[in-house]
C-alpha cells in the first residue's frame, strides 16, 4: 500500500551493502547461474545447475553480484501534532539506494513509501508467538527545511501584511504572547525577541554565526517561569519541552547504542537535535547535573553537535533556540547579591545566553491589587459555562478575547500570530544598516560598568546579542533593513537586562546613569503610565511614613493624589509634550488602572481602596 507521511527523525544506523542482483558459482562445473533479483522479505538461492543437473553446492559470485545501499531509520510523530499525556508513535522505514543518507536525526521529512509488513525470527523469538513486524520502504523522501512557510495560503499571508502596517504591531505581539499571565513585560518582549530570531550568518560556509536567541528566565517560586515555557510550547512552529531533572547530557544532545533487534550501532537524536530550526525548552534548568550541562556548551553557541562513537563519526545539526528557567539558590531571589551569585550555573554557560530575565516577587500595593483583579476576572472568563455562552454570543467572545484590558491594544489570535512568526522567520532576512558608535559605545560602558562593580561579565558576545535583538525587532515589524529604533530597542533590553541582574545598591545607580536609553518607547502611553505608578508609589511611601502604618488600609486613605504638574515635569524629562500627557489621561490604561483626572483641581486621583 503506497502511503504518504510526516515525522522526525530519531534514529539512524549505518548504511550497509545489500543483495539486489545476484550471481552464483556451481563448484561442480563452474557455470555461473543467474541473475536472480533479490526480494526484501526472503533469501534468494537456486536449487540446482541447469549445465551439470547437480543439486550445488553453490558459492556467491561476488565481482558479478550487484549491491546496493541499505539503511534503516525510524521516524517519529512531530511533537507539535501529539496530543497531551499520549507517548508519540514511531515506524521504522527502509532507505534504498540514493536514498541512504538523505536525512539526519533532528529532521524533520516528508516521507511517500510502501507500508508493509516483514517476517522476523528474532522477533518471533522473544515473542514466543508469530509476528510480523511492519515497515514503509521509501520511495520519496523531502527534508522540510521550510518548516510550514510552504502551507501558508495566499490569504493568510495578505493578512500578515495588513497586521505588519499597524503602528503598535510590537506592543500588540508582546500583549499577545501569555495573555493569561499578568505582567511581567520584560519576559514576554524576551520570549517574542527570541520566537523572532535574529539573522544567522554562515560566510563562505566555513564559519557559522547563531542567529537564534537564549533566554534564561530565573526568579521566584510562583512567578509563572514554567507556564511562559508551556505556551511558548504551543505557540512555536517546531519545540521540544523537557526538564533538567528529566534530561540526560545524552539526552539533549544524541546518543550511540545497539539496536535491541539488529544489533548494529545506531544514532538516536537527542532533544536538542530534535527541535532543529525551532525551541528547546528546559525547565528547572538549574537541577541539571554540571557535566549535563556541560555537555551542551557546542549546541548552544555553534549549533551544531559531534558524535565521535562506536566508529560513527558525523556532526548533527542544532540550530534551535533555548529557553530555559531556573530557581535561585535558596528558593528566593537575593537583591543584595549578584545574579552569578544567586544561580548555580557556570560563567560559560551563562556567557551564552542572550537575554537574562529575573522575575522577583516583591510587594506592591498597587500591582498585587491589579494583579488580583485579573486572576479573579480570568478565571470568570475562562469557566466552561461562560466559554460556552461566549460561543453563542459571537460579538461578546471577540469583545472579551481580543482586547488586552490592561493595555488597551487589540490582541492577535494564537493562529495569527503563530503563522506570522513562521512568515516573518522565513522570508524576511534583515541587513544591518545602523551606526556602529551607538553599540560600541555601550559595549565600553558596560565593560567598565562590569569591572567597577564586579556584576554579570560583559563580552563580546553581548554585542552580538544586541545585534540578533536588533534584527528580531526588524522581524516583527517584517522590514528587510535594521535601523535605529531596532538599535535602540535592542539597546533598552541589553541594558534592563544588565541592570536586573546588578545588587539593589548599584541599581539605582545605573538607572539614573542610563535613563535616556531605557526610556526608549515608541509608546508614550505605556511610558507615561510606568512614570505616573512611580509618582503614586512615592507618594504612599510618604503617606506610610507620615502616619506611620504598614499599607494603605493602616493610613486610613482610600485615594491617592498626584499632581498634574509633577507628571508633566517627568514627562518633559522623557521628551513628552504636555499635549500627548492629556491625551493619556483619557486613554484606556489610564481608566483601567483606576485613575482620575480632576481637571479644576489639576491633579490625578488613584483609587486604592
Amino acid at each position: 500500500m503506497l502511503i504518504k507521511t510526516s515525522g522526525v527523525v530519531t534514529v539512524t544506523t549505518g548504511i550497509l551493502p545489500q543483495l539486489s542482483v545476484l550471481k552464483y558459482d556451481c563448484k561442480s562445473c563452474s557455470f555461473v547461474l543467474g541473475p536472480f533479483v533479490q526480494r526484501q522479505d526472503e533469501e534468494t538461492k537456486p536449487t540446482t545447475c541447469p549445465s551439470c543437473q547437480s543439486r550445488g553446492p553453490f558459492e556467491l559470485n561476488t565481482e558479478e553480484t550487484i549491491y546496493h545501499n541499505y539503511q534503516r531509520i525510524t521516524i517519529q510523530e512531530s511533537p507539535n501534532l501529539v496530543a497531551a499525556g499520549r507517548l508519540p508513535r514511531s515506524k521504522e522505514v527502509i532507505l534504498l539506494g540514493d536514498l541512504c543518507d538523505s536525512c539526519k536525526p533532528g529532521d524533520e521529512i516528508e516521507l511517500t513509501g510502501i507500508y508493509t509488513n516483514s517476517y522476523d525470527g528474532s522477533l518471533n523469538t522473544r515473542q514466543g508467538f508469530p509476528v510480523f513486524n511492519t515497515v514503509i520502504i521509501a520511495n520519496h523522501i523531502v527534508r522540510k527545511d521550510r518548516l510550514e512557510s510552504d502551507s501558508l495560503t495566499d490569504e493568510d499571508i495578505k493578512a500578515i501584511r495588513e497586521l505588519a502596517k499597524h503602528p503598535q504591531i510590537a506592543q500588540r505581539i508582546f500583549a499577545s504572547i501569555a495573555p493569561t499571565i499578568y505582567g511581567h513585560d520584560d519576559v514576554k518582549q524576551a520570549v517574542g525577541l527570541a520566537l523572532f530570531r535574529g539573522q544567522s550568518k554562515n560566510p563562505q560556509g566555513k564559519h557559522r554565526i547563531r542567529g537564534d536567541i537564549n533566554v534564561l528566565l530565573c526568579g521566584d517560586p510562583g512567578t509563572a517561569k514554567s507556564q511562559f515555557l508551556r505556551y511558548v510550547a504551543h505557540l512555536a512552529p517546531r519545540s521540544i519541552l523537557t526538564t533538567g531533572q528529566g534530561a540526560s547530557a545524552v539526552g539533549l544532545t544524541a546518543y550511540v547504542q545497539r539496536h535491541p533487534v539488529t544489533r548494529e550501532w545506531t544514532l538516536e537524536a537527542g532533544a536538542m537535535v530534535l527541535a532543529d530550526t525551532g525551541v528547546c525548552l528546559i525547565d528547572e534548568f538549574d537541577k541539571m547535573n554540571e557535566q549535563d550541562r556541560t555537555s551542551i556548551h557546542e549546541a548552544m553557541e555553534q549549533q551544531s553537535i559531534s558524535i565521535s562513537k562506536a566508529g560513527i563519526v558525523t556532526s548533527l545539526k542544532a540550530r534551535c533556540t533555548v529557553i530555559a528557567a531556573a530557581n535561585p539558590i535558596g528558593g528566593r531571589y537575593d537583591s543584595s547579591r549578584t545574579f552569578a551569585a544567586n544561580v548555580d550555573l557556570s560563567e560559560p554557560i551563562l556567557s551564552r545566553f542572550d537575554i537574562f530575565c529575573v522575575i522577583r516577587d516583591q510587594p506592591d500595593p498597587v500591582d498585587d491589587e491589579h494583579m488580583a483583579d485579573f486572576i479573579i476576572k480570568t478565571h470568570k472568563r475562562l469557566h466552561p459555562d461562560v466559554l460556552q455562552a461566549m460561543q453563542e454570543t459571537a460579538e461578546e467572545q471577540k469583545a472579551d478575547t481580543e482586547i488586552d484590558p490592561s493595555t488597551g491594544l487589540e490582541l492577535i489570535p494564537h493562529s495569527l500570530l503563530r503563522k506570522y512568526i513562521i512568515y516573518a522567520r522565513e522570508h524576511i532576512h534583515p541587513v544591518l544598516n545602523i551606526d556602529d558608535e551607538r553599540i560600541s559605545r555601550l559595549y565600553s560602558d558596560l565593560r567598565k560598568e562590569s569591572g567597577e562593580t564586579g556584576s554579570m561579565v560583559i563580552t563580546i558576545r553581548n554585542v552580538e546579542s544586541m545585534i540578533r535583538m536588533a534584527e528580531a525587532n526588524a522581524k516583527i515589524h517584517l522590514r528587510t533593513y535594521v535601523d535605529e529604533n531596532d538599535v535602540a530597542f535592542a539597546t533598552k533590553v541589553m541594558l534592563q537586562c544588565f541592570i536586573n541582574t546588578q545588587k539593589a545598591s548599584v541599581m539605582q545607580h545605573m538607572k539614573k546613569k542610563f535613563w535616556k536609553q531605557l526610556s526608549y518607547k515608541r509608546d508614550n502611553n505605556e511610558l507615561l503610565l510606568f512614570t505616573l505608578k512611580q509618582l503614586v508609589n512615592e507618594q504612599i511611601v510618604y503617606e506610610r511614613a507620615r502616619h506611620g502604618g504598614s499599607a494603605s488600609e493602616d493610613i486610613g486613605i482610600d485615594t491617592i493624589s498626584v499632581s498634574e504638574e509633577d507628571l508633566v515635569e517627568k514627562a518633559r524629562q522623557l521628551r513628552i509634550d504636555a499635549v500627548a500627557v492629556r491625551a493619556f489621561f483619557k486613554s484606556k490604561q489610564f481608566i483601567y488602572n483606576k485613575f482620575n483626572f480632576d481637571a479644576q483641581r489639576k491633579i490625578i486621583v488613584k483609587t486604592i481602596a
